[in-house]
């Protein structure tokens, strides 16, 4: 960090903390040239997450928009708004913990369906009866058997 009053590079920490909102480190420092002491802040770089769609267009991924299918596929189920929301979180943190910047929709998807299939049969069914465009109810049918024969496992 560079002292505001000298231009020395080097400083040392005295003191940290966070600020009220908890959204930045407040760092009291002290140059190692000048004696000076200064405030820097400390804040989070939060790098948007690109969703490459089906169609190859891309656009940023919205938590939102996640929800909301997933509130669609759990409509009239026994699954709160809480679960989903934390459904949504995971899904965020393993896509901002895999380092890339752009993710297809389709891997989403996945995560979804894999969440789902833990919290209820129907909204998993349900939610990948759009995802995966069921064509007829062969595909219905195809997805539900492998459901019970993973269960008779």
């Amino acid at each position: 960090m560079k002292c505001p009053y000298c231009g020395y590079s080097e400083s040392k920490v005295i003191d940290s903390r966070p600020t009220d909102e908890n959204e930045r480190i407040r760092r009291r420092r002290e140059c190692l040239k000048c004696g000076k002491r200064f405030t820097t802040y400390e804040v989070i770089e939060t790098v948007p997450i690109v969703v490459i769609k089906k169609d190859k267009s891309r656009e940023i991924f919205n938590r939102d928009k996640l929800l909301n299918g997933l509130m669609r596929a759990c409509e009239k189920r026994p699954v709160s708004v809480e679960t989903l929301e934390g459904v949504v979180t995971e899904i965020e943190n393993m896509i901002q913990n895999s380092l890339d910047r752009e993710v297809p929709s389709s891997l989403i998807g996945k995560y979804a369906m894999e969440k789902l299939k833990s919290i209820d049969d129907v909204a998993y069914v349900r939610f990948a009866s759009v995802y995966r465009q069921f064509k007829d109810i062969n595909s219905f049918r195809d997805e539900l058997n492998r459901i019970i024969s993973s269960r008779a496992k």
